[in-house]
């Protein structure tokens, strides 16, 4: 799976948010077994958060509660290698880190109309326990056609080693096509 996202914001010319995103990440099944390994890696910028440059790549383990047609559940936890350059006032901060990266992801989808999903992050620095990162996106789609639906989605973030968080507010219609 890859994905990225860009988020730009200015209010009274001013600007808010200039951040970027990229992540690769890949899961390997073992036959019908509910646990199931992971890999990632992601890159951010981002001007809100005063990040300049995050790299992180790991793995993992995940077990799928529930894994249906209209609901899925799972929690997954692992070790990722973080390196970055953060905007710190008039300094940079230069660091790398191991993290422990725990995460709950689920969906439920009702009357093959509505469909409600998301995801909740924290990882934790294994040697300093003040540095911490949290993660949340959650996300409702109303289908108006099989390929057409009205989409809202919320994104909390919160880096604490630069004490910052935003909370971005997304609405609009997506359109699927499936190759």
């Amino acid at each position: 799976n890859a994905f990225s996202g860009y988020n730009y914001g200015a209010q009274n010319r001013i600007l808010t948010n200039n951040d970027f995103t990229a992540s690769m990440d890949g899961n390997l099944y073992h036959g019908d077994s509910k646990l199931f390994y992971w890999g990632l890696l992601n890159y951010t910028s981002s001007y809100s958060l005063k990040i300049n440059n995050q790299f992180q790549g790991g793995a993992g383990i995940a077990y799928r509660f529930i894994d249906s047609a209209t609901a899925y559940f799972n929690l997954s936890d692992g070790i990722l290698y973080e390196t970055g350059d953060l905007f710190l006032d008039t300094l940079h901060d230069v660091y790398h880190t191991f993290r422990n990266s725990f995460r709950v992801m689920f969906k439920w989808a009702i009357l093959d109309r509505l469909l409600i999903n998301g995801s909740g992050f924290i990882q934790n620095s294994l040697s300093d326990g003040n540095d911490y990162i949290l993660k949340s996106n959650l996300g409702i789609s109303f289908k108006l056609r099989k390929w057409l639906s009205l989409t809202t989605a919320f994104t909390y973030n919160k880096f604490n080693r630069t004490s910052r968080e935003n909370l971005l507010f997304n609405y609009g219609l997506a359109v699927e096509k499936y190759f």
